[in-house]
């Protein structure tokens, strides 16, 4: 049976690359409000892939973009995959720095250049591919797959809550798929297994009601600017340790496989700081750099002003200072209590002399999952068989919220199964995707359907 999928899939990658060219070509910028006509084109593209491919489709209309529902579920007792992607981008800006047009994708040197080549259109696409695949050669899937793409990821999903806890039984699921993660590098193909969470906040502090001469009035009043400094510096010891009270008290430690794992991956610290432009790594003392950036939590500083910026001197003490401050969190760090924890913390290396307003953006929860489930052990098989090379098992620094959002509203976990790169410059200028890697990761998926069916559920 898979040997007729592999062979279809060999036979129309060309059409599916060209047919992913007309995909990229639609500047679906869900920030950009100008381009909202041009975003719901997007979402029919999607529709109209779906619907060939074999799935019971249709637009899901919401207060923004519509979401595209699709679903096959006819393998009695089999499992059923839930694969969410998104078909909204990020604005292409700065455009002088694209080697050829955001949404002109153009194919040189092996890969697909445009804006979403790889987050998410090419990633998300390898699915739908892989279903039409198992649809025209066999008539049916080896599981039942219900397929959610939204339109506002690059934007906060605000809509796609809502929709999974108002059609509980159409989204019911036993595993969910995301590929919108990377290999670990190239020739070495990844499955996520962790995420970190987030918690995101503002902090300004005011002084004197308006800036004053720094000759007449510095040192008799406090200075915002150096107030918030100290404030800052408060937040890690000199061991890199954050010393907010209770930081650390939910962390589940790296067992020691994990950090065999880690250690046993091909890592060269001198290039890495060659490639980022820095002369040493810093971080959490007793941690090598991947378990600081996958599995240790931080506190930075993301952005930081007060006073006069622009050129030359200009002698003020500045009547504000304001500065954004994000944590990355690992399970099982409450990112809810962590803020107020942080919140007051700040508060009490308020110097005298000022006052200070905190702003509460937003935070989840990080996650991690059992690398020896079923679940894993099917995908580690799919990805072998189509990479050539069997998975490593990573963490991921970032945050991916709509994880925690399927665990807490669907009731499952997620592969985390990422067919670009890294450097595939996803949210920069020219961002691309190798076509070997879309070959590959479609293969990739097809088998892991078969694979899937093997579970017991």
């Amino acid at each position: 049976m898979v040997e007729q999928v592999r062979n279809y899939l060999e036979e129309h990658q060309d059409r599916f690359v060209s047919e992913l060219v007309d995909f990229l070509k639609i500047p679906s910028v869900s920030a950009d409000s100008t381009l909202k006509s041009e975003t719901r084109q997007g979402a029919e593209f999607v529709l109209k892939q779906m619907e060939a491919a074999g799935l019971e489709s249709r637009l899901v209309e919401t207060d923004g973009h519509p979401i595209v529902y699709g679903a096959w579920k006819k393998a009695a007792g089999k499992p059923t995959v839930l694969v969410y992607g998104h078909y909204d981008v990020q604005p292409p800006d700065p455009l002088d720095q694209w080697t050829t047009p955001p949404f002109e994708p153009d194919i040189r040197d092996g890969h697909i250049y445009a804006r979403g080549a790889t987050d998410d259109k090419g990633q998300m696409y390898t699915h739908i591919k892989s279903v039409e695949a198992w649809m025209k050669t066999h008539g049916e899937l080896p599981v039942n797959v219900v397929f959610v793409i939204e339109g506002e990821e690059e934007v906060g999903s605000n809509n796609l809550d809502r929709f999974l806890e108002e059609n509980h039984d159409l989204v019911a699921s036993d595993i969910a798929v995301i590929s919108d993660t990377s290999q670990y590098a190239p020739g070495i193909p990844a499955i996520t297994y962790g995420l970190r969470g987030i918690l995101a906040c503002e902090v300004i502090v005011n002084g004197p009601s308006q800036d004053l001469h720094s000759g007449v009035f510095g040192g008799a009043v406090t200075n915002p600017g150096n107030g918030l400094a100290k404030m800052v510096a408060a937040l890690h010891d000199d061991q890199g340790r954050v010393q907010i009270p209770g930081f650390y008290d939910g962390v589940i430690e790296l067992t020691q496989e994990e950090r065999d794992q880690f250690a046993a991956l091909p890592f060269d610290e001198a290039k890495f700081m060659n490639a980022l432009g820095v002369n040493a790594v810093a971080g959490e003392a007793g941690f090598s750099t991947l378990e600081r950036r996958w599995a240790r939590p931080t506190c930075d500083v993301n952005g930081m002003i007060s006073g006069y910026t622009g050129e030359g001197p200009k002698t003020i003490v500045p009547a504000q200072a304001r500065v954004k401050i994000t944590c990355r969190l690992v399970p099982d760090q409450d990112p809810v209590a962590l803020t107020k924890a942080l919140e007051q913390f700040l508060r009490e290396q308020l110097p005298p002399g000022l006052t200070m307003e905190f702003i509460d953006f937003h935070g989840c929860r990080a996650l991690v999952f059992d690398f020896h489930s079923p679940y894993m052990s099917a995908a580690r098989s799919a990805i072998e068989q189509a990479f050539g090379a069997a998975p490593v098992m990573i963490r991921e620094g970032g945050s991916i919220p709509v994880v925690e959002t399927f665990q807490k509203l669907v009731g499952v976990e997620t592969l985390l199964l990422g067919w670009g790169q890294n450097t595939d410059n996803l949210h920069s200028p020219n961002e691309r995707f190798s076509l070997e890697a879309f070959r590959q990761g479609t293969l990739a998926s097809a088998l892991l359907w078969q694979e899937l069916a093997e579970i017991q559920v």
